[in-house]
């Protein structure tokens, strides 16, 4: 049988590639890196700007049911949590413990689709304050996906020692990188996506 491997990329504006002057953000890069490996696929890109997990939740089954409805290996990248640690009058705009409830809620329902998930934890911005939040959501995420046996992507840590990342960003909007600065995250994220790929 011929596999026909299909893939919804979930989540909000770093998915969908925001400030990327060549468009592609780190799901293009993946893509081109998986065809030119000799594996075709159909990637459907479902970011949206500066949604939280409550906004994806709302949506993302209903979008990846319309998506994932042939092929013979259907699949779901998740990645968010950036904008829930967006503070608005003073506080985040979801909580850490809403997010990771979220966060469970999605796997449970991909599993009962029987979709395999991969998620990609969230990545610094140029605000520390910000940042000291994102690395507790972080490692919330790292827990929730190790107890549902679900791999995950942590590109935190790595990207906030990044000067690439750290530049762009800072040079960019405060949050959203360049073409270099997706090229670090896509290298941090390519290792794991090829690991989970091989499993069938």
């Amino acid at each position: 049988m011929i596999r026909d491997l299909r893939v919804c990329f979930v989540g909000d504006s770093f998915v969908l590639g925001v400030g990327d002057p060549r468009c592609l953000g780190w799901v293009g890069r993946l893509a081109a890196r998986t065809c030119a490996d000799g594996q075709p696929l159909t990637t459907y890109n479902l970011g949206v700007r500066r949604q939280t997990s409550d906004d994806i939740l709302a949506r993302w089954r209903a979008e990846c049911l319309l998506r994932l409805r042939d092929g013979n290996d259907l699949r779901v990248v998740m990645s968010f949590g950036v904008n829930d640690t967006t503070e608005e009058n003073g506080r985040p705009r979801v909580t850490p413990e809403r997010s990771a409830a979220t966060l469970t809620r999605m796997l449970d329902q991909a599993a009962g689709q029987g979709w395999r998930v991969l998620v990609v934890g969230p990545p610094p911005v140029d605000d520390d304050a910000q940042n000291v939040r994102l690395a507790s959501l972080d490692d919330a995420f790292a827990r929730t996906c190790r107890e549902a046996g679900v791999p995950y992507v942590a590109v935190q840590s790595s990207l906030r020692k990044s000067a690439v990342w750290t530049r762009e960003v800072r040079t960019g909007d405060g949050a959203h990188p360049g073409s270099a600065g997706y090229d670090e995250i896509t290298a941090l994220i390519t290792p794991r996506w090829r690991a989970w790929l091989t499993v069938t």
